[in-house]
C-alpha cells in the first residue's frame, strides 16, 4: 500500500505550494483511518529536505515518486521512494529512510543497534542503514514479481538534521557492513545524496516500477522457503507426537482452504504449560511458508521470538528469519487478508490497545483476525500474568463471527515438560489456589521438585544442573527493582536476600535471549524472559508477594517491584474498585508464579522468602516425597521386592 504517488515535477509543486503533508494526511486518514501529529511535522520537515536534494535537472521531472509505502508482510512503512531506468535503461528504485535524529550513541554487543532519543526518552533502535536495506530485502524476499522482473534496489538513510563529526558513532566501524550497502547522509550532504540518486535514475520508467511494486505478487522466496525446512530438520526440540500431529494437520487444511476460498478460518487451541504449543507454532510456521503462504509466528513477548529465531537462523540472514516473527502490536494498521496465516502463540497475553503508549488499534485479536485469511490461536487463560492480558477464548470466538469466519477448537493434553506429569500441574494448580483438584497431597511421578532453606544452596545445584547442558536457570518473582545503573554491570544486584548473604541481578542488559546465552545462568530471568521457553532445571525465588498466613495463601500486589509493568494501572483501579483490583492482582501474582514453577522438564527447585509459606509447601509436598523418594530407600526396595514374589505367587 502506498500512501502518496506523484511524478517528481508534481512532488516539487506540492511542496513549493506547502501542501505536500497535507496531501500526504488526507491520503493516509483515507487508506488508514489515521496518523499523528508528530508525523504531519515529520513530513513538513523532511520533504522540504527532500525537495532541495531534487531540486535539479540531473534528476528527470518524470519519475516517479512514493511515500509511506508499506513493506510487505511487516508493519513498517518505507519513507521515500523514486523509480525509474539507469543509464543502461535497467530498471532501479532508490528506498530512502529518513530520520529527524539530531544524536545517537553506539550500543556495543548488539548488532546494528543505536541509542537516541525517539518520542519521550532515550531508547534503542536500528541503525538507519540496517533499516534502509533491511526494508529493500524485505520487498526483494517477499515481492516474487520484482523478483522476476530483476529490479534493482538501492537503499539509503538521510538524517538531514544530524551534525556529523570526527569519529562519528552514526559511521563507526560496528555499522561498517551496513552503511558500506545502505549509505547514510547527513547535514550537509544534500548533494551527495542527489548523485546517489543520479547515479541509479537517468529516465522515467512511466510509473512501471511502483505498479510491480504495489500489485505484485507476495510469497516468501524458494531460497527463504528452502533455508527454514534446512533448520528445522533434524531439530529435536521442534519435533511432533502424538495430539500434535492431529492439531498440526488441521490447521495445515484450514490454511490451504482460506487460501483457496473467501472464508475465513480461526483455529483456537488450548494447552496448559508443556503442551507442545511452541513446537506446534513453529513447525505450521515453516510448513506453512513452505507452501508458499506468506506465513508470522505472533507473540507478545519478545524472548520466546528471539530464542527461536536464534535457534533457527544458525547461517542464514537473520533479516529474512526475523522478518517471520512478529510482536501482537504490530496489526492495527494492516489490510483485511493482508497475509495468507498468522500463528498466534501465548495468545491469552493479547492486548486490547497496541503501542508503547497503549493507544493504537482497537483490539490485538481483532487486528489479527482481519489481517489474516487463516489465524491459530494458542492459549492458555491460567497464563495470563499483566493487567493488560485479556486474551481469551470467547472474545476470538467473537470476532472470528463477526467475520463470518469458520471456528475450530481444538485442545492439547499430552505433557512434554515436567516430567510428562499432569499430576504435578494439577498439585501445582491446586497448591497456589488456582483450581481445586483431585491432587491435595502431591503426585505420583518422579519429578525433581526440592524447596530449599537457603537460596545460596539452590544456586549452587541450578549451577550444577546447568554443567551438562546449559539447561538450567534461575527466575524470580518481580519483588525487585531492576536498578537502571546495574543494567549492563553484574557487580550491581538488584536481588538480595541479606539473611543468607544472597546477591544476584537480573539478567544483564535485559538480553532477549537469557534463556540460551551460556553465561546467563549467572543471572536471575523474570516472567518477561521465561514465559514461553523451557528449560531441563528451573530455580524459583519466591518473593514477598506471596506468602502464607493462618491458613491462607496470601498474594500482596504491593510488594511488587516499581519498575514491573505486570500490575500497571493497579493503583488507579485500586482506588476506584478496591475488589476488583485485588481479585486481578491475585490472579496475576498466582499465574506468575505457576508460569515459573513449570519452566522446567525435569526439575523445579524453590525458595521462599516467607517461611511461612516454605512450611506450607513443604507440607503440600509430602505425600509426593512419599511416592518419589522411598524406592531409593533399603526399606522401599525390601516392599518392591516382596510386592514382586506376590505378584509371582499369585500368577503360578
Amino acid at each position: 500500500m502506498i500512501i502518496y504517488e506523484a511524478t517528481k515535477e508534481e512532488f516539487m509543486d506540492h511542496v513549493t505550494e506547502d501542501s505536500i503533508a497535507v496531501k500526504i494526511f488526507e491520503s493516509m486518514v483515507e487508506k488508514m483511518g489515521r496518523t499523528s501529529a508528530s508525523e504531519i511535522n515529520s513530513w513538513n520537515n523532511s520533504m522540504n529536505y527532500m525537495y532541495k536534494v531534487l531540486n535539479t535537472c540531473q534528476i528527470p521531472n518524470d519519475i516517479t515518486i512514493a511515500i509511506e509505502y508499506k513493506v510487505p508482510a511487516n508493519g513498517r512503512r518505507i519513507d521515500f521512494i523514486l523509480t525509474g531506468l539507469d543509464e543502461n535503461n535497467q530498471n532501479s528504485v532508490v528506498i530512502i529512510e529518513l530520520k529527524q535524529w539530531q544524536h545517537i550513541s553506539v550500543v556495543e554487543h548488539k548488532d546494528g543497534v543505536v541509542e537516541t532519543y525517539v518520542g519521550r526518552g532515550l531508547r534503542e533502535m536500528t541503525h538507519p542503514s540496517y533499516q534502509a536495506l533491511t526494508y529493500a530485502n524485505l520487498i526483494t524476499e517477499y515481492n516474487e514479481t520484482v523478483r522476476n522482473e530483476q529490479i534493482s534496489l538501492y537503499p539509503c538513510a538521510y538524517l538531514h538534521n544530524y551534525i556529523q563529526t570526527n569519529n562519528d558513532p552514526l559511521t563507526d566501524a560496528l555499522y561498517e557492513k551496513y552503511v558500506t550497502e545502505a549509505p547514510v547522509f547527513t547535514k550537509g550532504d544534500a548533494l551527495k545524496l542527489r548523485g546517489f540518486i543520479s547515479t541509479y535514475i537517468k529516465k522515467t520508467d512511466h510509473k512501471k516500477l511502483l505498479y510491480l511494486i504495489e500489485h505484485g505478487k507476495i510469497k516468501p522466496s524458494k531460497s527463504l522457503q528452502d533455508a527454514l525446512l534446512g533448520m528445522l530438520d533434524g531439530n529435536d526440540e521442534f519435533m511432533m507426537i502424538d495430539e500434535q500431529k492431529v492439531v498440526f494437520e488441521t490447521a495445515i487444511h484450514m490454511a490451504m482452504k482460506a487460501h483457496t476460498s473467501d472464508k475465513k478460518q480461526v483455529l483456537i487451541v488450548e494447552g496448559g504449560p508443556g503442551t507442545g504449543k511452541s513446537v506446534l507454532g513453529i513447525n505450521l510456521l515453516v510448513n506453512l511458508t513452505s507452501k508458499d503462504l506468506l506465513c508470522q509466528y505472533v507473540t507478545k513477548n519478545s524472548a520466546p521470538r528471539e530464542v527461536y529465531t536464534k535457534k533457527l537462523q544458525k547461517n542464514h540472514k537473520k533479516a529474512f528469519i526475523t522478518n517471520m516473527f512478529k510482536g501482537s502490536g504490530v496489526f492495527y494498521e494492516s489490510i483485511n487478508n493482508e497475509l495468507d496465516v498468522l500463528i498466534v502463540d501465548e495468545a491469552h497475553r493479547l492486548n486490547e490497545k497496541s503501542g508503547l503508549f497503549k493507544n493504537k488499534g482497537e483490539n490485538q485479536m481483532k487486528e489479527i483476525i482481519h489481517a489474516a485469511k487463516f489465524s491459530v490461536f494458542f492459549i492458555d487463560e491460567y497464563q495470563k500474568i499483566a493487567m493488560h492480558d485479556v486474551g481469551n477464548k470467547e472474545q476470538i470466538k467473537n470476532y472470528a463471527l463477526q467475520y463470518g469466519a469458520e471456528i475450530v477448537e481444538m485442545e492439547l493434553e499430552s505433557q512434554f515438560r515436567c516430567n510428562g506429569s499432569d499430576s504435578y500441574l494439577a498439585w501445582l494448580d491446586d497448591v497456589l489456589g488456582i483450581r481445586e483438584t483431585a491432587n491435595f497431597e502431591g503426585f505420583d511421578i518422579e519429578y525433581d521438585f526440592q524447596i530449599f532453606d537457603d537460596p545460596n544452596e539452590l544456586r549452587n545445584q541450578i549451577f550444577e544442573k546447568n554443567q551438562l547442558d546449559n539447561k538450567a536457570r534461575i527466575v524470580a518473582g518481580y519483588c525487585w527493582d531492576w536498578k537502571s545503573d546495574g543494567k549492563g554491570n553484574s557487580n550491581i544486584h538488584d536481588i538480595s536476600i541479606d539473611e543468607h548473604d544472597f546477591h544476584m541481578s537480573w539478567n544483564l542488559n535485559n538480553t532477549t535471549t537469557w534463556a540460551i546465552d551460556p553465561e546467563s545462568v549467572e543471572q536471575a530471568g523474570c516472567i518477561h524472559t521465561s514465559q514461553g521457553l523451557e528449560f531441563n532445571y528451573v530455580g524459583v525465588i519466591i518473593g514477598e508477594d506471596l506468602r502464607y498466613r493462618n491458613g491462607e495463601l496470601i498474594t500482596d500486589p504491593f510488594k511488587r517491584a516499581k519498575t514491573d509493568k505486570s500490575l500497571s494501572g493497579f493503583k488507579k483501579m485500586h482506588k476506584e474498585d478496591r475488589h476488583k483490583a485485588l481479585k486481578i492482582a491475585d490472579q496475576i501474582i498466582k499465574n506468575t508464579y505457576r508460569t515459573l514453577m513449570t519452566r522446567g522438564q525435569k526439575g523445579c527447585y524453590v525458595y521462599c522468602v516467607d517461611p511461612d509459606l516454605k512450611e506450607y509447601l513443604t507440607r503440600r509436598i509430602q505425600k509426593k516425597h512419599e511416592f518419589v523418594y522411598m524406592p531409593y530407600s533399603d526399606s522401599a526396595l525390601l516392599a518392591a521386592e516382596q510386592a514382586a514374589a506376590y505378584e509371582v505367587n499369585s500368577y503360578e
